[in-house]
This record gives structure tokens, C-alpha cells and sequence, in this order.
């Protein structure tokens, strides 16, 4: 009996600490509300177009008048001369930023928690964040003109150096790393700040104990510095390689030309030309499914990696 008793009064007490937890998270709780009706509104709720990829869609007929196809849109998708070209290029520039926006921004960070004057540091900082907040309909006009092989800045200095021009926009060889460099050059800054943030979690007495043991800078880095923010490092690529159909439409849109389309067009403008242009709206639809299951694949692998071989889990 006592140890019934005393199990029910265990219950009683978790019962309240919960109720007394819900009504002090109650206001937090409503504040959720905002974001998950505007969640269900523009991410959930247009979900329901997904069945076009299974249609002959017509406007006319919306998507419960439209023939239905199967699996004829998938196999159609795949018969297509310029798919796989379309997925590769994709895979190709996306994996190269996702690896870029590890190395030179962690790579930055460290550079930056190096400097000792704060002002100065300051200053680096918030010039190297200013062209996150710079759309790609600005930047791409300024890199056509700066990547110009006629009278642009760089080639300039190419030419003046004794080498020929390069068409950077213009040229199959050269368009995918073109945007691989565009795109750290507007983005490396802003992906410095959660770095910087670890940085500044790691225990002081680390590099105290490092220095008493006779290591440089260079050692304390390896040592203490990297293992220190390993965990965020190890999140990041998780979450990256789910991005890895996402080669970055707005910056490829803005810059892509039907000369490179060999190596430059990605599966987002493949998307658009199909649905907005030439009004194939099932096989627009076909194309972006392919491309989300594809990516939830790639997410969930990368973060059953992250669990069993560095031991993080998000949640």
C-alpha cells in the first residue's frame, strides 16, 4: 500500500508541475500561433499541387477536372535528352558551395578572432556582412560588368598582366565556378557569424592550460579551437547536404545565358522555363517532387551520419 501510495502521489505531483508548466508557457505558446497558421497557409497548404505531377494538368480543368496520368510525367521526365545533364549541374555547383561555405567561413572566423584591436575587428566584420543583405538582381549587373571580357575590371587585370581575356559568363568551362566564387564572395561573411558565436563559447582555461603546456597559436587552434566547435561545424554540414539540390536560382537565374546552359542550367531554372514559359505545369510539378524527395533523402542520410559517426543529434 505505502508503495501505491506513494506512486500515485508521484503522478499528482508530475500532473501539477505540468499544469503549472503549460500555464507559465502559455503566452509563449500563443505566440506560436502567428507562425504556424502562416506556416500551414503558404507551406502546407499549396502541398496539395503536388498531384499535378500525376495529371495531365489544364487550367481550365483545375486539379480535380485534369486527366490523370500515373507515373507517365516521371517517365516522360526521364526520357528528356537534358535531364541528367540539368541534375548533374546542380549537384556539381550545389556541392561545391555547400563545401566553400564550410572552409572559407570557418577559415574567416578564425582569422577574425584572432585580431586584438575591437574597433578594427568591428569594422571587418560589418564590411564583410554587407553583401549577404544585397539581392542578386543588383549583384548580377555588377558582376557583368565587373566579369565583362571586353572592358570589365577583371579581365582588365588579366590583360594587363599578359594573359587573354576569360568570358566567365559566356563560357562552359568556366560558369560553374564563376558562380561557386560569386556566391562565397555575397555569402562567406554572414556564414562567419555562428562561428564567431562558438568561438566565443569555448573555455578560456583551455587555451590557458594549451599555453602552460608550451603551445602556439597554431597548436591551441588544432588543440582546443576546432574540437571547440566541432559540434556547430558537424550541424552545419548537416543541415548543408540537404541543400544540395539547391544550386542558388536566384544568382543562376540572373546570370545564366543559353550558351552555358551545358553546365549552368539547374533543376530551379529547368522548373521555371517549364512552368512559367512553356506552361508544362505537370511536368514543372514532376520536376520540383523529383527534386524535394530527393533532398529529404540526402537530409535524413546526412543526419543519421552525423549521429552514429560524431555522436550529434538536433533533437
Amino acid at each position: 500500500m505505502d508503495m501505491y501510495t506513494n506512486t500515485v502521489r508521484i503522478k499528482k505531483m508530475n500532473k501539477g508541475k505540468s499544469s503549472v508548466n503549460f500555464r507559465r508557457n502559455l503566452p509563449l505558446h500563443i505566440m506560436l500561433f502567428p507562425g504556424i497558421i502562416i506556416a500551414l497557409i503558404f507551406s502546407y497548404t499549396p502541398m496539395v499541387g503536388i498531384i499535378m505531377a500525376f495529371q495531365d494538368y489544364n487550367p481550365f480543368g483545375g486539379l480535380f477536372g485534369s486527366p490523370w496520368t500515373g507515373l507517365d510525367n516521371f517517365r516522360f521526365l526521364m526520357s528528356l535528352p537534358d535531364t541528367y545533364s540539368v541534375i548533374w549541374n546542380t549537384f556539381f555547383i550545389a556541392v561545391l558551395k555547400i563545401i566553400a561555405s564550410l572552409i572559407v567561413p570557418i577559415t574567416v572566423s578564425l582569422l577574425l578572432n584572432e585580431i586584438g584591436n575591437y574597433k578594427f575587428k568591428r569594422i571587418t566584420q560589418t564590411i564583410i556582412y554587407f553583401p549577404h543583405f544585397l539581392s542578386w538582381v543588383i549583384l548580377a549587373t555588377v558582376f557583368i560588368d565587373l566579369l565583362s571580357p571586353s572592358n570589365g575590371a577583371i579581365n582588365s587585370i588579366i590583360k594587363a598582366m599578359g594573359f587573354k581575356p576569360i568570358f566567365f559568363l559566356g563560357s562552359t568551362k568556366w560558369f560553374p565556378f564563376t558562380m561557386v566564387l560569386t556566391d562565397i564572395w555575397k555569402e562567406f561573411g554572414y556564414g562567419t557569424i555562428i562561428y564567431l558565436a562558438a568561438l566565443t563559447g569555448i573555455d578560456p582555461t583551455l587555451y590557458e592550460a594549451a599555453i602552460i603546456d608550451g603551445s602556439n597559436r597554431w597548436q591551441q587552434t588544432i588543440h582546443v579551437t576546432l574540437p571547440g566547435i566541432k559540434g556547430i561545424v558537424v550541424l552545419s554540414m548537416t543541415l548543408s547536404l540537404g541543400n544540395v539540390l539547391n544550386a542558388g536560382f536566384d544568382q543562376i537565374y540572373n546570370m545564366l545565358s543559353p550558351v552555358v546552359y551545358s553546365t549552368g542550367d539547374i533543376i530551379d531554372t529547368m522548373v521555371y522555363r517549364m512552368g512559367m514559359i512553356d506552361a508544362q505545369y505537370s511536368l514543372a510539378t514532376t520536376v520540383g517532387l523529383f527534386k524535394s524527395l530527393v533532398s529529404f533523402v540526402l537530409i535524413s542520410t546526412s543526419y543519421w551520419l552525423a549521429g552514429k559517426f560524431a555522436g550529434y543529434r538536433i533533437f
